[in-house]
């Protein structure tokens, strides 16, 4: 068996190297290395791909979500509603921009941000929300617009997790993660489903007076070099990491189906498991819980395979992993109701009882392009041992 990898980027870069090094190298004989043709040529490959109209490239996801809500032209006091069971760059932008983060719970089942809580947080000072298509899986976004429509609020989608994954509406039409919202942003962070080899990210649009605006910010504000007609920043993709992940995007598909296929194989195996509760697809089908996993899958692209351990043994496991060598990630050990950078004497703890339970509970498996089944055999085999 081959060496256990929470993310296996060598293996993945040596199928694609002879392309990926040429790409490289044709940057640096360009010497293009901000703003060069291949951060277009990635643009537009990227529009094409998620068929959006603008694809603004910049330099990390996080970047990527502030200059989304500069964008939108909120302002200090606004308040922005995003769930609390995620990473910190999510709440951060919102309080980097002296905006108000409201922080509500998830859904028990998907980890995604709780509908019916994003109601009850809506107040007349609310401007936005921003579901977070966590581990991979899109949210329920036709309840997310029909209440941002009701409300007249911004949506917009930190789809750092989810790039590639399908929403499928109630009407049976498709649209790609991150181009349902006001505007989408996305990180290509190595380990992403997307990723490059050092930081990036993206903003999507389909909205030109807003990709105009923020085509601005992530350049010092400039649309004429040495005219600043807004507040701006300094975030660009450089020609290097664009050349990769222009090397890496026809493959993409290919990779999240990996993703999916090592899912359904850990499902396979833990899912009659009294004590585990395995992932859970979104959909407005009716599906049988233990097929939730299927052929048809594309809302789920798997960024992280997350399990809740029920008996209380997640931290037993933990340590097991420990000692076997077995890589494992526990995203994300404290709310962020609980973080002391975002704490608020407006919580209450009642209104977090699926986070609270969630960080008790979960627990992150391998998951990568190279995974092999011997491998997933042998991670379940070692989880069944502590959990039942």
């Amino acid at each position: 068996m081959k060496k256990l990898q929470m993310v296996d980027l060598k293996g993945q870069y040596e199928k694609i190297k002879g392309q990926v090094d040429q790409s490289i190298m044709d940057v640096v004989n360009s010497t293009a290395y901000i703003n060069g043709p291949e951060v277009h040529g990635f643009q537009k490959d990227l529009e094409e791909y998620l068929e959006v109209k603008h694809v603004i490239p910049c330099a990390n996801g996080t970047d990527a979500l502030q200059i989304a809500m500069m964008g939108l032209g909120l302002q200090p006091g606004d308040e922005v509603i995003t769930a609390d069971f995620t990473f910190a760059a999510t709440v951060e932008v919102i309080a980097l921009l002296n905006l108000t983060p409201v922080l509500v719970d998830v859904d028990p089942k998907t980890y995604n941000i709780d509908v019916d809580a994003i109601e009850k947080a809506i107040t007349p000072k609310t401007k936005a929300i921003v579901p977070v298509h966590l581990f991979g899986q899109v949210a329920n976004m036709d309840a997310i617009m029909d209440l941002a429509k009701q409300h007249n609020l911004f949506v917009i989608e930190d789809n750092a997790q989810a790039i590639g994954a399908d929403y499928t509406f109630k009407n049976g039409k498709k649209q790609k993660a991150g181009t349902i919202g006001d505007v989408g942003a996305t990180s290509f962070f190595p380990s992403k489903n997307l990723g490059c080899y050092g930081d990036g990210g993206a903003i999507f649009t389909n909205n030109d007076d807003l990709a105009h605006t923020i085509r601005g910010i992530v350049n010092h504000g400039m649309y004429e070099r040495y005219h600043h007609d807004v507040v701006g920043v300094n975030s660009r993709l450089d020609s290097i990491q664009a050349a990769v992940l222009r090397a890496k995007l026809p493959n993409l598909d290919m990779y999240n189906a990996a993703r999916q296929h090592a899912a359904r194989k850990y499902s396979e195996a833990l899912s009659k498991s009294e004590n585990i509760i395995t992932p859970t697809t979104f959909t407005h089908k009716k599906c049988d819980v233990k097929c939730s996993i299927c052929d048809t899958c594309d809302c789920h692209v798997f960024h992280q395979y997350t399990l809740r351990i029920t008996n209380g043994k997640r931290d037993d496991l933990v340590k097991h992993f420990q000692e076997k060598g077995i890589p494992h990630g526990v995203y994300y050990p404290i709310p962020l109701h609980l973080q002391k950078a975002y704490a608020d004497k407006r919580y209450n703890e009642a209104n977090f009882t699926v986070t609270n339970q969630l960080v008790k509970e979960v627990i992150s498996l391998p998951m990568h392009t190279e995974l092999e089944e011997d491998q997933i055999e042998y991670i379940t085999t070692e989880i069944l041992k502590i959990v039942d």
